[in-house]
């Protein structure tokens, strides 16, 4: 459509009829994705506050819609790229964020443990060592002081202030763990996620949130216990990557609950039923 129409479009939100701004929105909304630019340009060229509102509303909408069909083909594909997850949630705040620059960020952590690693030590050596570079060198830790910010279900926030929850931390460290060589995966316990180490001979747990801290499957018991709850395979045994990035959605939805932002709450909601079973 020609820029010189979008204007002829954008100059009606500004209309006193509400009947003419909901067909003029409807109009817009109609012309998809591609608009997005020229609609950011004549957010930037309008004096009206009123139109900017509807611009922005009109935005969020269309880059929202992009959101949800990533999120789905992502599921149907199989989930098998949980960055590529982490990075379809954090385009919820930062709709231009690129996937590129998340693989680039993270691949630098990577790279600051590949040469302290040694493939022959033991399990438990090895994550010892994983430990010393990433809660030292690379200095991620837990966000207790904002433990339920939204920022914490953002992986690009992680990467860049190096603080997170317990699922966010454990997808940073679970990434640079496998690109290691290392067999970690993520374990869904009631409120707590961790990781295990797990081959056909060992299998060990890390609590990431807690600096990496090593526990035995007898620690679970003794957490599901004090929980009142019934033991169950799920809390001792890897999780496919959609449950976490379900998860990931769910501890977004308790951000917007604690900070009152209601419509926050009904977006994310509709984008974790769009993964859930």
């Amino acid at each position: 459509m020609d820029p010189r129409e979008i204007k002829a479009l954008v100059s009606l939100l500004d209309d006193n009829d509400s009947e003419i701004i909901a067909h003029v929105e409807a109009r817009i909304r109609s012309l998809g994705r591609e608009i997005i630019p020229v609609l950011e340009t004549e957010w930037e060229s309008s004096f009206s506050p009123t139109v900017q509102q509807k611009i922005e509303s009109i935005i969020h909408e269309l880059q929202l819609e992009a959101l949800e069909e990533r999120l789905v083909a992502w599921k149907i594909g199989g989930g098998i790229d949980l960055l590529e997850g982490m990075w379809i949630v954090a385009t919820y705040l930062y709709p231009d964020l690129s996937y590129d620059k998340i693989k680039m960020d993270i691949e630098q952590c990577y790279y600051a443990v590949w040469p302290h690693y040694r493939a022959e030590a033991s399990p438990i050596e090895q994550v010892k060592l994983l430990n010393s570079v990433f809660f030292g060198e690379l200095n991620f830790g837990a966000n207790t002081k904002n433990f339920h910010s939204a920022a914490n279900s953002m992986i690009n926030s992680v990467l860049e202030l190096r603080r997170g929850n317990p699922i966010s931390l454990c997808i940073v460290y679970m990434y640079i763990a496998r690109r290691l060589g290392m067999p970690v995966y993520g374990v869904n316990l009631p409120s707590l996620f961790v990781l295990t180490y797990k081959t056909d001979q060992v299998q060990f747990y890390i609590n990431v949130f807690n600096r990496g801290i090593i526990f035995s499957k007898t620690d679970i018991d003794h957490y599901i216990t004090q929980l009142n709850l019934a033991k169950d395979d799920a809390f001792y045994q890897p999780c496919p990557h959609v449950h976490i990035i379900q998860r990931v959605l769910r501890n977004l939805i308790l951000s917007y609950e604690k900070a009152g932002e209601p419509e926050r709450i009904n977006e994310v909601e509709q984008l974790l039923s769009l993964i859930s079973d």
